[in-house]
C-alpha cells in the first residue's frame, strides 16, 4: 500500500473515501470505533500528496487507528470511561510521533475496556465491542476496539496497549497477528498509565511482514520515557530458520481448563513443526502456579496509585452540588469510574494499605522476581516458550457478568510476558471456516523482538499460521 502511495499507483485520499465507506457500514455493528477522524485524515492526506516520498516515509499513506488511551492531540482520549467524557488528548505520544514521521495517517480512535481494565471489551462507557467473526461473541479485551478494527480491515495496522495480554488475546479471538514488545521496548511516553511496570504499547497486523513494519517505525529509544530500552528494533523478517530451533512447552499448566478446539489447534502446530525439524521439550517454571495472584496484587495496586489523579479538579468529570471537597472527590469518581475500575482500584488500595504492603504487595513482588529469574533460565535451553494465547475462543456475552474471576482466568497465559518483561505474540491457528479463530503464543527472550517476529514470519511462509488478506 505504501509502495503504490508513493508511487502515484493509487491515491490516499481515493483510499481514505472508499474506507470511510467501509468503516460507516459496519462499524454501527461492531462498535469498534469510538471516534472516526474524517477531515483531519483527508487533510493528512493531501499534505502527503504534496509531499516527495522519501525512504523514512516507511507507511505513506496507510490508515492507523489507536486505542482511546493513547495521546494524539485533539484526538478523543476518554479511556472508555465517564470520567474523561470529552477529554481530548493534550500532545502526541511518541509512538504516534513516529508513526506519522514514516507517513502514517491517524484516522480515528478505537474502543477498549475502561482505563484498559477487562478481558471481553464489556466494561467500556462506549457499550461492548462485538467479535467480526460472531457478533454474539466478545472481541477480547482490552483493547477489543482495536483488534476488530483491524480483523475488520478498517485499517491495516492498529495500536492498542498490553497490561496483562490486552493485545495478544483479542488479536488471539479475532483471529490476526498481536504482538507485545519486551517492556521498554516501545516507549510509553502518550499512554493513559494503568499498570507502570507492565505497559506496552503493543500493535495489531493481518499479517507478520506488517508488525515488522510498524515495529521499525516505532520501537527506538525515547528520552521522554525512562524505561525505554536504548538503541532500536533491527528487522530479522528472512532470516531466521525453523529447523534446529528448540521451543519450551509448559505441559504441566495445560492438562485442565484448556477447550478441546484450542488443545487441537496447539497440538496440530506442534506437531507440524516437529516434521519441520523443530524440537520441543518440557518445561517447568514452578512460579506459574501464582500468576494470577502476582499479577492482579501488583496491577490493581499500580491502578490504584495512577487513577488517584482522576479527581475531578483538573480534568474530566466533576460532580456537581457537592458539599465540601471530600464529598467532590468521593461523588466525582464514584459516579465517573465503572464497576471493574472500582473493584481494582479498591483492590489495590487495600494491598497497599499499612499492615497489608509487605503481606501482599511485596511478597507479590518477591515472586515476580523469582519467575523472571525462572524464565531467564529457561531461556538458557530453549529459544521460545509456547502456550495458547487464551484456554478459550471468544465467549458470549454475559458469561462472567457475576464471576469477574472467571474472566480473569483467560488472561493465564498472556500475563507471565507482562510480569517478567519478555516480548510475546500472538499468531492466528488456520482454522476451518465457520469455526471460531485461536490464537497461539510465542514467548522469545527480553530483547529479542526482532527474531520472534521473524521466526512468526517463518511460520506465516510454511502457511502454519493464518494471513488475512487486506481488504
Amino acid at each position: 500500500m505504501a509502495k503504490n502511495f508513493k508511487s502515484g499507483k493509487s491515491s490516499p485520499k481515493e483510499y481514505l473515501k472508499d474506507l470511510f465507506e467501509n468503516i460507516e457500514k459496519l462499524n454501527p455493528e461492531l462498535n469498534a470505533l469510538t471516534s472516526l477522524q474524517k477531515e483531519y485524515a483527508f487533510a493528512k492526506a493531501e499534505e502527503l500528496e504534496a509531499t516527495r516520498a522519501t525512504d523514512e516515509h516507511t507507511l505513506f499513506g496507510v490508515p492507523v487507528i489507536i486505542k482511546e488511551n493513547i495521546q494524539k492531540l485533539n484526538f478523543p482520549l476518554e479511556c472508555a470511561s465517564k470520567i474523561l467524557k470529552g477529554y481530548k488528548g493534550q500532545f502526541n505520544a511518541t509512538a504516534v510521533s513516529s508513526l506519522e514521521k514514516a507517513g502514517a495517517i491517524l484516522i480515528g480512535t478505537a474502543n477498549m475496556d475502561e482505563f484498559a481494565m477487562g478481558s471481553a471489551n464489556e466494561h467500556s462507557a462506549h457499550g461492548v465491542v462485538k467479535n467480526p467473526h460472531d457478533t454474539s461473541r466478545v472481541s477480547g479485551g482490552s483493547s477489543g476496539g482495536s483488534a476488530v478494527a483491524c480483523a475488520a480491515g478498517f485499517a491495516p495496522l492498529t495500536l492498542g496497549s498490553d497490561t496483562g495480554g490486552s493485545v495478544r488475546q483479542p488479536a488471539g479471538f479475532c483471529g490476526i497477528f498481536g504482538i507485545k514488545p519486551t517492556y521498554g521496548r516501545v516507549s510509553r511516553y502518550g499512554l493513559v498509565a494503568f499498570g507502570s511496570s507492565l505497559d506496552q504499547i503493543s500493535p495489531f497486523a493481518r499479517n507478520v511482514t506488517d508488525l515488522d513494519i510498524i515495529m521499525k517505525t516505532m520501537a527506538h529509544e525515547d528520552s521522554k520515557d525512562a524505561t525505554c530500552l536504548k538503541g532500536s528494533y533491527e528487522s530479522q523478517l528472512n532470516h531466521v530458520s525453523l529447523k534446529g530451533k528448540k521451543i519450551g512447552v509448559l505441559r504441566s499448566i495445560l492438562k485442565e481448563g484448556v477447550d478441546d478446539n484450542v488443545m487441537a489447534e496447539f497440538s496440530k502446530l506442534e506437531e507440524n513443526l516437529k516434521k519441520r525439524g523443530v524440537t520441543f521439550v518440557d518445561i517447568e517454571i514452578p512460579s506459574l502456579e501464582h500468576t494470577l495472584s502476582v499479577y492482579y496484587l501488583i496491577a490493581c495496586a499500580e491502578a490504584s496509585t495512577n487513577l488517584s489523579r482522576f479527581d475531578g479538579i483538573r480534568f474530566g468529570h466533576r460532580a456537581q452540588n457537592t458539599e465540601d471537597l471530600f464529598d467532590l472527590y468521593c461523588r466525582t469518581r464514584s459516579e465517573g469510574f465503572g464497576k471493574e475500575v472500582k473493584r481494582r482500584i479498591m483492590l489495590g488500595t487495600f494491598s497497599l494499605s499499612a499492615g497489608f504492603y509487605d503481606a501482599f504487595y511485596g511478597k507479590a513482588q518477591a515472586v515476580r522476581d523469582l519467575m523472571s529469574r525462572q524464565f531467564d533460565e529457561a531461556f538458557k535451553s530453549v529459544d521460545y516458550i509456547y502456550l495458547p494465547t487464551s484456554p478459550a475462543s471468544a465467549f458470549h456475552f454475559g458469561i462472567n457478568a457475576f464471576d469477574p474471576i472467571k474472566e480473569y482466568l483467560y488472561d493465564v497465559f498472556t500475563i507471565p510476558a507482562n510480569l517478567t518483561g519478555v516480548p510475546a505474540i500472538s499468531v492466528p491457528a488456520p482454522v476451518k471456516n465457520g469455526a471460531l479463530p485461536v490464537g497461539l503464543q510465542f514467548m522469545a527472550q527480553r530483547g529479542k523482538d526482532a527474531e520472534l517476529i521473524g521466526f512468526a514470519a517463518a511460520l506465516e511462509k510454511e502457511h502454519l499460521v493464518a494471513t488475512t488478506p487486506l481488504v
